[in-house]
């Protein structure tokens, strides 16, 4: 009988933009539900994200995890640190035909599309390039610069869940062919998740409901790749009183407008527990909680923040 894997977590921001309550709830529960069963914690600072990536945002995400009350184990890592191996993944996805070479730009995929996209809709890439170059090099002679496109299998994909019901997905109807390395070669945000998940030993991802979808890509490329699977958890968003989701634009609900407000970081810890369906004090440390703390308690509907709460979190002194 072989033993179970060692649970490994993750914490894995993003320094386009400041922290939020949203994401301080999404950490909390992550490092609960690892920390809960004596698993460890990884930190990677996700940096790919070209232009909007701020070098500041970085420092400002370390002083905000720490100001939460939350360790990870081993020194953390900066995604861009490791682009060689991020890059060794892409071309071992190349040498065995699952990329091709492509020149559309985002106007050139809306309008191949027969039907006008509203708002944030993602755009379905029609194939256009599929089969078109016989290289990256023959791509790059029209002119244009080239990126890499993942070729997805067709078919429905069930993906489980540690939380959320099972949800399936068709990659190849619903996104197409997805992009694994940006016209300046830098390996796209879903290959990078990929290969540093497997990189520090991932095996529980837990993160908000709105990268549900990303679930079903990351799958794909695992499998491509010969990558395990981690589990994966899906939890609601934090949103407020009229339903919106907080953004990395509401810099006055950001976690460093909190901390220089002089707030008491156990008031959010405490707010985002209690979020979880905990009963414990207002105001303790995450590892306070850690003996009360299970999924199978936390609801399954968006956590509400509305004026009132939010009013409290910001005079916690």
């Amino acid at each position: 009988m072989s033993a179970e894997r060692p649970v490994v977590g993750r914490l894995a921001p993003s320094p386009t933009g400041l922290l939020h309550l949203g994401h301080a709830r999404s950490f909390l529960l992550a490092w609960w539900s690892v920390r809960a069963r004596g698993g460890s914690m990884v930190l990677r600072i996700e940096d790919l994200d070209g232009p909007r990536v701020k070098p500041a945002m970085i420092d400002a995400a370390l002083r905000d995890l720490d100001w939460l009350g939350l360790d990870w184990d081993g020194p953390w890592l900066l995604q861009s640190s490791g682009l060689e191996r991020l890059r060794a993944a892409v071309t071992s996805l190349a040498e065995r035909g699952a990329t091709y070479p492509c020149v559309c730009s985002r106007g050139d995929v809306r309008a191949a599309l027969s039907a006008p996209q509203q708002g944030d809709v993602e755009l379905r890439y029609p194939g256009t390039c599929r089969g078109r170059f016989e290289s990256l090099e023959a791509a790059r002679a029209t002119g244009r610069e080239a990126s890499l496109r993942f070729r997805v299998p067709e078919g429905r994909l069930t993906i489980g869940d540690g939380f959320a019901p099972p949800a399936t997905f068709d990659v190849q109807a619903e996104v197409g062919d997805f992009m694994v390395a940006r016209r300046d070669e830098t390996p796209a945000y879903q290959l990078a998740v990929v290969v540093d998940d497997a990189h520090q030993g991932v095996t529980e991802v837990l993160r908000g409901d709105d990268l549900l979808p990303s679930a079903a890509r990351q799958w794909h490329l695992q499998r491509a790749l010969g990558l395990g699977h981690p589990t994966f958890v899906h939890v609601p968003l934090v949103v407020d009183e009229n339903g919106r989701r907080f953004a990395k634009r509401a810099d006055d609900l950001s976690l460093s407008e909190l901390r220089e407000r002089g707030v008491d970081p156990r008031a959010v810890v405490g707010w985002a527990a209690r979020s979880a369906g905990l009963e414990l004090p207002e105001r303790l440390t995450p590892r306070e909680a850690l003996a009360d703390f299970s999924l199978a308690r936390l609801p399954h509907e968006p956590a509400r923040l509305g004026p009132e709460e939010l009013a409290k979190l910001k005079s916690a002194r």
